[in-house]
């Protein structure tokens, strides 16, 4: 047990020592509060740059906004009557014309009633006639006259109801198109105001976005428009319409675009982005990685001046890609 004690007590003594010897014989450095000053050769010699001549080119610039392709007109046709779906003369997805019947609803003794308004405003006429004869010769009064006229006017005015009321039991397509939705079917009842179908126009699109504020300077009614759908497909299209304020929510402002659609694609409802082309300018090209911010964050380029002396200046980017970037 003694001889354990000693052992560890003169291991102990000896690494105390070796760290003595090891601090006493290292090096001791000193720390310099100064830059050491550079040579003369150093001094004069600057900093050797490569130099690219970039030439102005020719650059249409885009205004790019998010918005989505709607049917050029869109209505859903309603009963004016309440009646009972009798048949119908078209289903889903068929193509309709401007005026062609889309169902017919019961008629509910709607045309008996037109024939007795009918009945009605032949007798009046015989009535009128014979009394303006009798007139003719002092034997009848002029307020017979002026009553019977009056009966004939309402009887008139009740036949046009009825006549309007039996064309309302054939609901008609307001426009050339398709017929997008069925809210009925055969044996339904209606009411003045019930959904029957929705008929929309496809070989024409409108496209609708957003302008913000600060840019809505550059669009005009008239530009051309590149409107790009997400499966990489693209219609062009002009700016028919531009608010003239902006909504008060968003203060941004709406614009809608024409877009012809002949092959009546099924892209109306979708997104899409709008690639408004603005007018053209004299623009330089280069790499984004030229590209640096200021103290400010603005951007811009390092560039050699008249003087042959390497400056920064501030540009305006037209737009930014992986393969370059246009700025002036």
């Amino acid at each position: 047990m003694n001889k354990f004690k000693w052992s560890s007590v003169g291991l102990s003594v000896l690494l105390i020592l070796a760290l003595l010897v090891w601090m006493a014989s290292g090096e001791i450095k000193r720390t310099e509060t100064k830059a050491p000053e550079l040579s003369a050769q150093q001094n004069t010699e600057l900093s050797r740059v490569e130099v690219t001549t970039l030439n102005a080119r020719n650059y249409q610039p885009e205004l790019l906004v998010q918005g989505q392709v709607l049917p050029w007109r869109s209505v859903m046709v309603s009963a004016r009557v309440s009646s009972t779906v009798k048949s119908l003369a078209v289903e889903l997805g068929d193509t309709v014309i401007l005026g062609q019947t889309l169902l017919t609803l019961t008629d509910d003794g709607r045309s008996a009633e037109r024939s007795r308004w009918q009945a009605r405003v032949r007798k009046l006429n015989a009535d009128l006639n014979a009394a303006q004869s009798l007139h003719s010769r002092n034997l009848a009064s002029e307020s017979e006259l002026l009553g019977l006229e009056s009966e004939l006017a309402e009887a008139k005015a009740e036949l046009e109801m009825a006549n309007q009321a039996i064309a309302d039991l054939a609901p008609q397509a307001p426009f050339d198109g398709v017929v997008n939705q069925k809210s009925i079917d055969t044996g339904d009842l209606v009411q003045p105001g019930s959904a029957l179908m929705r008929v929309v126009q496809v070989d024409r699109l409108k496209a609708t976005a957003q302008i913000p504020q600060q840019a809505v300077h550059q669009v005009a009614e008239g530009q051309l428009v590149s409107v790009r759908l997400l499966d990489g497909e693209e219609l062009s299209g002009r700016v028919r319409f531009l608010a003239s304020a902006a909504d008060t929510g968003t203060r941004s402002f709406a614009i809608e675009v024409e877009v012809d659609n002949p092959q009546q694609r099924r892209i109306a409802g979708g997104s899409a982005n709008l690639a408004i082309a603005l007018p053209e300018v004299s623009a330089h090209h280069l790499s984004p990685a030229f590209l640096a911010l200021d103290n400010n964050g603005k951007p811009g380029v390092k560039h050699v001046s008249d003087d042959n002396k390497v400056v920064f200046s501030r540009v305006r980017l037209l737009s930014v890609k992986t393969d370059g970037a246009w700025l002036y």
